[in-house]
């Protein structure tokens, strides 16, 4: 075991009670990425989990999935393509409405952002109810990708969101919550 894999990233995780509203407990990703030795050896340990996918693309859900995504492209040597809110994304795209727990959104992703059978792997921060994560893949997938895997930052297990994604799902740290 080298150095690296005994340093516990949760750690650098600020826990933040009643964000963004009452009863939510807010894993603050941030305090990780101000520290560059904790954000390096998560984009080491992302970049070993995802590799073996062999991604074309990695697909960012707007927008900290964005923060992951760019520097993991970046060092996997893939491309990197975002899905946005409705109305976010110039030219002709290709949207995803979903049902959350109140209410709907939607996603949309640029028409030719996606050569048909690419292989994707979709990037967020955090996993909790799986919605998001869920509709990401749907909406890939109806612009013809291959997605082979999603990649998150924080899963919360307690909330079973990983059952809800079609996909093979990797997580760098885990809470029961």
């Amino acid at each position: 075991m080298t150095a690296h894999e005994e340093i516990d990233l949760k750690r650098f995780i600020r826990h933040v009670p009643d964000f963004p509203k009452p009863g939510i407990l807010f894993y603050d990703i941030s305090t990780l990425m101000r520290n560059p030795d904790a954000w390096q050896l998560a984009m080491g340990r992302l970049a070993r989990q995802v590799a073996p996918l062999k991604p074309d693309l990695l697909a960012a859900v707007e927008s900290r999935g964005f923060l992951t995504a760019a520097p993991l492209a970046d060092r996997l040597g893939c491309g990197l393509l975002m899905l946005r809110k409705c109305g976010k994304l110039p030219g002709e795209t290709i949207s995803h409405t979903y049902d959350l727990e109140y209410g709907s959104d939607t996603l949309e992703i640029q028409a030719d952002a996606i050569q048909p059978g690419q292989r994707v792997v979709v990037m967020d921060d955090l996993l909790a109810t799986g919605g998001t994560l869920a509709a990401s893949v749907a909406l890939l997938r109806k612009a013809g990708a291959n997605v082979v895997g999603a990649s998150v930052m924080v899963e919360l297990t307690s909330l079973g969101g990983r059952n809800k994604v079609d996909a093979p799902v990797s997580t760098l740290l885990t809470y029961k919550e």
